[in-house]
């Protein structure tokens, strides 16, 4: 499924009425008729009593056809219109007209009826809004500014359902234009929205479902857009590297795992553990020689490389050492835990130098021992893939946290592009980006993955599908779904406060068993 901005949308709809010859009013009789079907299908009640409050672009046109449906259907429907009547035109207007000639309920809201409205949404089980829609750019003004404020304070009491998109959320931005409906449920037409999975979107759009209006997704295609992928089920499930029946250790590859400091230990078993559950045929830590001993009894199931060491972290000499193993491994995983040092850069390009073009996944550490070497990554023969959360993400570019987050989509495809390497942006509703352009959002996760360790699992089973052929897309997409997947089955369980790494390992063993059924 495609994701689109405000102006994907009004080309798509355009090449529908003008190339295709479907008319506006017959796209936005389809959309009303869409948002009835799902105001339905989530009514608690049999008989629900309904709002539909109005403004006066399409988004209102939307809004009058839906409210003259559920007339039609015999639910007691209330139209409450936030603009007079002769400021609408086009589409919506013609369909406001037969509205208004069929005598049907509706309520013109001004001032001085405020405590009027506040009563209607009191009583109402279901509020639809259809104020503003996708074409807002600034602050919400008033009467709009209010009217959302009074329906905010039913939010968790009853069904608020947005049509398209939450009035007062920016569609390409994702930022709350200082105020929005926050929606139970939100009907997008044809694709969700790129303020969807940016910014404010999560926390606004509740649960989302986008709907065929008449307006083709081929449409994208024939126009030349070049739009973001979410990242399914299905796609997950097809980006998961097949498991040969009769395959051995040597069928499903072998990781190396670069990492580790007397500080931080536990990073780089989290990344081994997960590489092993998520199905490499062999793993490899290579880690300073002082924490050897603390961790080789307690996980039998990993190989080991003991480095050189200074001062708890690897030693300038480790790289040298390590290089003679290098052949051997399929994937390699290098950062987590590796702590920062005076020379770090120098290492990181001594262990590129070194190795054979393997696919190599860069976390934690790793990034900021590259941030003023970028250079290292273009000419390095293989793959590169970096998995930075917004912090580092900032880090590598010289820009600040807000800055990446405002546009988490557009920086990480432009980063991939320069650099030519794969990015998986981490963070709420985490962004994959590839060397072409491409970019993917992973619609999944929540809080219980803010916790340490979180990442380095996901390090490893990145690594882990690369050593079993994926190709690097297909591991990111596959390794950010089911990490996200997890943490959202097991928080089901333990709650979002108690997930612990090991736990999304767990929680991805049984996502990886439901896909074999």
């Amino acid at each position: 499924m495609l994701i689109a901005g405000q102006t994907d949308m009004q080309r798509m709809d355009r090449y529908t009425m003008e190339q295709l010859g479907l008319p506006g009013v017959v796209l936005m009789e389809n959309a009303g008729a869409k948002v009835v079907e799902e105001l339905l299908a989530a009514s608690a009640s049999k008989q629900p009593k309904v709002i539909v409050l109005a403004g006066g672009g399409n988004n209102g046109g939307d809004g009058f056809v839906v409210a003259r449906r559920l007339c039609d259907l015999g639910v007691k429907t209330l139209l409450c219109l936030l603009v007079a009547p002769e400021r609408i035109s086009g589409d919506a207007k013609v369909h406001l007209d037969v509205y208004i000639k069929r005598e049907l309920p509706i309520f013109y809201f001004c001032e001085q009826k405020r405590e009027e409205l506040y009563n209607y949404l009191e009583r109402a089980d279901i509020i639809v809004d259809a104020l503003l829609g996708t074409g807002i750019n600034g602050p919400v003004r008033e009467p709009f500014r209010q009217v959302i404020s009074m329906i905010n304070e039913q939010a968790g009491k009853k069904l608020i359902l947005s049509a398209d998109i939450p009035s007062g959320l920016n569609s390409d931005s994702g930022k709350a234009e200082g105020i929005a409906v926050q929606a139970s449920k939100t009907v997008s037409f044809v694709f969700p929205k790129r303020g969807f999975f940016l910014q404010d979107g999560p926390s606004y759009i509740g649960e989302w479902k986008a709907v065929d209006i008449s307006v083709p997704p081929s449409a994208a295609a024939a126009l030349g857009l070049s739009l973001p992928q979410l990242i399914t089920e299905q796609l997950a499930k097809e980006a998961v590297p097949a498991r040969p029946p009769h395959g051995h250790k040597g069928t499903f590859g072998h990781v190396l795992v670069a990492g580790g400091s007397r500080q931080y230990v536990g990073a780089p078993i989290f990344s081994a553990k997960s590489a092993l559950h998520s199905g490499a045929g062999l793993v490899t830590m290579a880690v300073p020689e002082s924490i050897y001993p603390l961790i080789t009894a307690q996980h039998p199931e990993v190989l080991f490389l003991p480095l050189t060491e200074k001062e708890g972290r690897f030693s300038e000499q480790a790289v040298s050492e390590l290089a003679p193993s290098l052949h051997k491994f399929d994937s390699v995983a290098v950062g987590p835990g590796m702590s920062r040092f005076a020379g770090g850069d120098k290492w990181m390009k001594g262990l590129l130098d070194s190795l054979h073009g393997q696919p190599v996944v860069m976390d934690a550490d790793a990034l900021y021992l590259i941030k003023d070497e970028l250079e290292m990554l273009h000419q390095y023969e293989g793959e590169v893939i970096l998995t930075p959360h917004p912090g580092e993400m900032a880090a590598l570019l010289k820009k600040t946290v807000q800055e990446v987050e405002e546009d988490r989509l557009t920086i990480s495809r432009d980063f991939a592009k320069e650099h030519q390497i794969y990015v998986l942006l981490k963070g709420h509703r985490s962004v994959v980006a590839t060397p072409s352009g491409e970019v993917y959002v992973n619609p999944h996760g929540n809080s219980s993955l803010g916790k340490g360790g979180s990442g380095d699992v996901l390090t490893g089973m990145i690594a882990s599908f690369l050593a079993q052929g994926a190709q690097p897309v297909a591991a990111l997409i596959a390794a950010s779904y089911l990490h996200a997947r997890a943490g959202e089955e097991r928080a089901a369980f333990l709650s979002h406060y108690g997930v612990m790494p090991f736990d999304i390992i767990a929680g991805v063993c049984h996502l990886l068993q439901e896909m074999e059924k």
